[in-house]
């Protein structure tokens, strides 16, 4: 028995009379435009995307990590990616730019002590108080990212480039057959800057 993995070829009627025969995608083509359309609608999975906490969030709106005031602004042209809402900013919307430490903020609620690796970088937030994630999905997945690993008391152990959408999800499950990685941080390939942060289901 056959198995089709995929529409068969077509043959076209032209305007000559002689039908010309249109390829039909391959299995590799449609799983990329599966991903897509997955990455446009955000992608359904038992590994939750944790946003930043709400009392981090009214922390960082009066003095951010790095010791700095709230600087808000009306982000005219909209799609910074909100750490707060996991979601894109719209026109519009009143936003900021802070200094976050993702691991020192984790290592307060566990007892954790992250030593040199911790950190602190960008990222964009409201400015004023939200609703937080409408969506149990998984954000920002329509670009190339570095999904990084870390034990239970901080120290990075290795991480993975996720280039397709179909990808995350195994990533996830590579990263916790691991029995010493405790969570994951899904960061920006090009800045490293953190998104956001999953943990052991």
């Amino acid at each position: 028995m056959t198995t089709l993995t995929g529409p068969p070829d077509v043959a076209v009627p032209t305007t000559t009379g002689r039908p010309v025969l249109h390829r039909a995608p391959s299995t590799s083509e449609y799983r990329r435009a599966a991903g897509r359309r997955r990455a446009r609608l955000g992608l359904m999975t038992r590994y939750t995307a944790r946003p930043l906490l709400p009392s981090a969030l009214k922390e960082l709106r009066d003095l951010d990590d790095a010791g700095r005031p709230l600087s808000a602004f009306t982000d005219e042209e909209g799609g910074a990616p909100l750490r707060c809402c996991l979601r894109r900013s719209a026109p519009g919307e009143r936003i900021a730019l802070v200094s976050y430490a993702p691991l020192r903020r984790w290592a307060a609620e566990t007892g954790a002590d992250p030593g040199a690796y911790d950190e602190q970088g960008p990222v964009f937030i409201h400015a004023d108080d939200c609703p937080g994630p409408q969506a149990d999905t998984l954000p920002f997945t329509n670009a190339h990212r570095t999904v990084r690993r870390y034990s239970a008391d901080g120290r990075i152990l290795g991480g993975r480039l996720v280039t397709d959408p179909d990808d995350y999800v195994p990533a996830f499950t590579e990263a916790f057959t691991d029995p010493e990685v405790a969570l994951v941080h899904v960061r920006a390939v090009e800045y490293g800057c953190f998104l956001y942060e999953v943990r052991r289901p």
